[in-house]
């Protein structure tokens, strides 16, 4: 069990992956990422002389503080969090203890921007990986990440006049590869292939890429997503519904997969005898 003030490796990578997840904030010394350019899945570098500084943007309820080895850096930063009125505990162990749990880590070389608030264009009328991949982002890369949706015409002239990052378009970086999607991309490249996000991934492809033997469930995410295209004129709107979906689809394919539901009507007689 952690100590007071503090969370284990193990306990926060299953609040991660939702819109319950803790903010988390990486202070650790630039030497010791230079020495090991990870960062946390969600995290965001912030330096810690500053926290008075950064410590007002801060919206979540509760927020995890790294470092290194989840010492002195971390401690000091937290308590002056709690100080500022904040829920803060410490990362057990630090980005240290977190490795070697084998548990997954981003690349920092993959990320546009280390303190978030990274800026995305593509397509609008999204349908399936458009919602999925931004989902992706939002719960496991970045956060406080931006996404734009403009014509597809214009995506490549909107990405280099507003220094933002494309994605899912034709030849991009960030797009299909073979019969892989644009989420399998970002699995990949961010280092997020963990068996839960593997199984989503067949799902999204399946729908995605009109494959629905790929998964059962590849069929419901395709009605699902088309039905929300229907519903919201709003490509933000839609995006912000298609969140909750990944997040059920997601806390399904990490807890629930075995479950089953069946319903057995009972006659009234058989209730009260």
């Amino acid at each position: 069990m952690a100590p007071f003030g503090a969370i284990s490796a193990d306990k926060l990578f299953r609040l991660l992956g939702s819109s319950q997840s803790p903010f988390l904030v990486d202070v650790s010394l630039d030497e010791d990422v230079e020495a090991d350019p990870f960062l946390l899945p969600s995290a965001v570098r912030r330096d810690h002389r500053f926290v008075d500084r950064w410590a007002a943007e801060i919206k979540s309820p509760s927020v995890v503080i790294i470092c290194h080895k989840g010492r002195k850096l971390s401690e000091g930063v937290a308590a002056h969090l709690r100080l500022l009125g904040l829920s803060a505990e410490v990362l057990e162990g630090g980005n240290v203890a977190w490795a070697k749990a084998g548990l997954p880590r981003v690349p920092l070389a993959r990320l546009a921007s280390h303190g978030g608030g990274t800026l995305w264009v593509t397509r609008n009328r999204p349908k399936i990986d458009r919602i999925a991949c931004p989902w992706l982002i939002r719960r496991f890369v970045d956060p406080l990440a931006r996404f734009l949706f403009v014509s597809p015409s214009e995506v490549e002239g909107v990405a280099q006049r507003f220094d933002a990052v494309a994605f899912d378009m034709d030849e991009g970086f960030w797009s299909h590869r073979a019969e892989r999607c644009t989420f399998d991309t970002m699995l990949t490249e961010f280092g997020l292939e963990t068996p839960a996000l593997m199984t989503l991934a067949q799902i999204v492809r399946g729908a995605d890429t009109n494959r629905l033997d790929l998964a059962p469930e590849a069929a419901g995410l395709l009605a699902v997503s088309l039905g929300l295209s229907r519903l919201h004129a709003s490509d933000l709107d839609q995006l912000e519904q298609g969140l909750i979906v990944y997040d059920a689809l997601y806390r399904w394919a990490r807890d629930a997969m075995d479950e089953k539901h069946d319903w057995v009507a009972r006659s009234s007689r058989n209730e009260v005898g």
